[in-house]
C-alpha cells in the first residue's frame, strides 16, 4: 500500500525539530522561500500521483498478470527480496534520471534547491511520469503489485531522513547504506561530486557500478545545479529544462538533432544552438544562492497559506476516490494557482497583489462546489481574512524595497 500520504505528519515533525536544531547549533541552512518552494512542489507531486497513478499501477498489473514467470507465497524473506530489488531497479532509474536529457528534465526537480535540510526531500518533481517502466521488470519475475506499492513507499520514506546537514559520516553504515553524508554528496554541484551516489537504501550498488563518491572535507558540497533556476515558482520549478529543450529542439537547423537531443546525454546541445544560444552556467568560486527579499509580514503570510493549501491538497489526496471529475478540476486548479501565487509574492512580481485576488475568489468557487467539509471550507476562509493585513502591510514593505533599490 502506498504509505507517503500517512508519513506526511511525521515528516513535517521532523522538519519542526531540525529547526529547534537549527536555533540550538546556531546554524542558517533554511530559507522560506526556498523551503515552500520545496514544500510546494511537493505538494504538486502528490496531487500528480493521485490523478494518475491508476495508469501506471494498471499498466504493472497487465504485465504481472499476463508475463510474471514465478508466482511467490508471501513470506518475511520474499518482501526483503522485493525491497532489495526495488533498490535495484531504483538505482538505475534514478541514474539515468541524471544521464538521459528528457529524464533529467523530470528529476532536476529535486536537485534545484541550493540549500539542504529535511524540506529538501520533498522538492520531487510533479512530471516524473515514465519512471514506473523501470520496475516492470519486477512484475515479470512475479512481484506482486500491493507489494510493489509497500516496498516503494518505505524506499522513499527512507530517503527522507538523508536531506539533513545536521548528522556526520556513520562509520560502517556508510559503506552499506545511503546516509546524509554520501547523499550531500549526490545534491552537489561541485565537479567531483556531479553524478555520483543514486542509491536510494543501499549504497552497494553505487560501489558495485562504479558511480560512488565520497563526502570530503577540503571540498564541501556547494548544493544546487550549474544552470540555477532562480525563481521561487513551483511550475517554472518543473518546467524549465523542457522549455529550454523545446527551444534547442526549435532553434537547430538540424531535423536528427530535433528528435534525438532527448535522448542525449544530460547537458547535450546541438552545435549550432550552443554557438548562437550560449548558456550561463555558475561559477562555483564566486557562487551566490539565488535570494528575494522577504518582507516578515510576507513570510509570515505565505507560510500561512502554503499550510492552508497544503489542508486543500490533503483533504484532496484522501477524498479524490468520492470527487466528481469538476470538482477534481477545481480543487487541483486551486492548488496550483496557490503554489504559482505564493511564488509570485516571493518572488516581488509586480502582478502579485492582484493574483492574490483572483486565488481569493477561486477558492469561495472552492467552497461552494467542491466536497471539501463545510466546517473546513469555513475555517480556511477565516484563516485568508485573518491574514489579509499581512498581505497588505507585507506588499507595501516589498515594494517600498524595490522602490529604495532602483533609486
Amino acid at each position: 500500500m502506498n504509505l507517503i500520504l500517512y508519513a506526511v505528519p511525521g515528516f513535517f515533525l521532523l522538519i519542526l525539530l531540525e529547526l529547534v536544531a537549527e536555533r540550538l547549533r546556531g546554524v542558517d541552512y533554511y530559507r522560506v522561500n526556498d523551503s515552500l518552494t520545496s514544500l510546494a512542489t511537493g505538494t504538486i507531486n502528490q496531487l500528480v500521483n493521485v490523478s494518475n497513478k491508476l495508469i501506471p499501477f494498471t499498466v504493472y498489473v497487465l504485465f504481472y498478470e499476463s508475463l510474471a514467470i514465478f508466482q511467490w507465497e508471501i513470506s518475511p524473506l520474499v518482501w526483503v527480496a522485493a525491497f532489495v530489488l526495488y533498490d535495484f531497479f531504483y538505482y538505475w532509474n534514478h541514474r539515468m534520471g541524471h544521464e538521459m536529457n528528457i529524464l533529467w528534465a523530470a528529476h532536476v526537480v529535486h536537485h534545484s534547491s541550493e540549500e539542504y535540510n529535511l524540506t529538501t526531500a520533498l522538492r520531487q518533481t510533479g512530471t516524473g511520469l515514465l519512471s514506473f517502466v523501470f520496475y516492470l521488470p519486477m512484475a515479470v519475475l512475479g512481484v506482486e503489485p500491493l507489494v510493489l506499492l509497500t516496498v516503494g513507499s518505505l524506499n522513499l520514506i527512507y530517503q527522507f531522513w538523508v536531506h539533513t546537514r545536521h548528522v556526520g559520516k556513520l562509520g560502517w553504515l556508510e559503506w552499506v547504506f545511503v546516509t546524509p553524508s554520501n547523499h550531500r554528496g549526490h545534491h552537489a554541484q561541485n565537479t567531483i561530486y556531479i553524478d555520483r551516489n543514486y542509491g536510494g537504501v543501499f549504497i552497494l550498488w553505487d560501489r558495485l557500478f562504479g558511480s560512488y563518491q565520497e563526502e570530503l572535507e577540503d571540498d564541501p558540497p556547494i548544493f544546487g545545479i550549474r544552470g540555477a533556476v532562480k525563481s521561487w515558482n513551483p511550475l517554472w520549478v518543473n518546467f524549465q529544462i523542457y522549455q529550454q529543450l523545446l527551444q534547442d529542439a526549435w532553434h537547430t537547423k538540424s531535423w536528427w538533432h530535433k528528435l534525438s537531443l532527448w535522448f542525449r546525454r544530460t547537458g547535450w546541445r546541438p552545435p549550432d544552438v550552443e554557438i548562437d544560444y550560449p548558456l550561463y552556467k555558475n561559477s562555483l568560486a564566486d557562487f551566490k544562492r539565488y535570494d528575494t527579499f522577504v518582507p516578515i509580514q510576507l513570510k509570515i503570510y505565505c507560510v500561512i497559506h502554503y499550510v492552508l493549501n497544503t489542508v486543500v491538497a490533503l483533504t484532496f489526496s484522501l477524498g479524490a476516490a468520492d470527487m466528481s471529475i469538476m470538482q477534481r478540476f477545481y480543487v487541483v486548479g486551486f492548488v496550483l494557482l496557490s503554489s504559482f501565487s505564493i511564488g509570485a509574492l516571493l518572488e516581488n512580481r509586480h502582478f502579485a497583489g492582484v493574483l492574490e485576488w483572483l486565488r481569493f475568489a477561486v477558492f469561495i468557487m472552492l467552497a461552494i462546489l467542491s466536497p471539501i467539509p463545510q466546517e473546513l471550507s469555513f475555517s480556511l476562509v477565516i484563516a485568508c481574512l485573518i491574514s489579509l493585513p499581512l498581505l497588505f502591510t507585507g506588499r507595501r514593505a516589498a515594494i517600498q524595497q524595490i522602490v529604495d533599490v532602483n533609486s
